[in-house]
């Protein structure tokens, strides 16, 4: 199994201790390129591949994705048909 394959299969188990970094990683095997939306963003962070993006907040102060934020993921993979 490679990286990638494991990263799927680790954010399709639904994990509570899913990383930004991790997060991260995954959308750039997709393709996806990390953008900050400038000075003012905040912890806004965007992931772009053509026209397709994807919206989220950096966790703080840890580093750990909120349920809500992985289900999205999972959702908007599967509607871009990448998983």
């Amino acid at each position: 199994m490679s990286k990638k394959e494991k990263l799927i299969a680790r954010l399709l188990s639904n994990p509570k201790d899913f990383t930004y970094g991790e997060m991260s990683t995954l959308l750039c095997f997709f393709g996806f390129e990390e953008r900050s939306k400038g000075k003012t963003s905040g912890s806004r962070v965007e992931f772009v591949k053509g026209a397709d993006t994807i919206l989220l907040h950096k966790p703080h102060p840890n580093n750990q994705l909120k349920p809500y934020q992985i289900r999205q993921i999972i959702n908007e993979l599967k509607n871009l048909k990448l998983i």
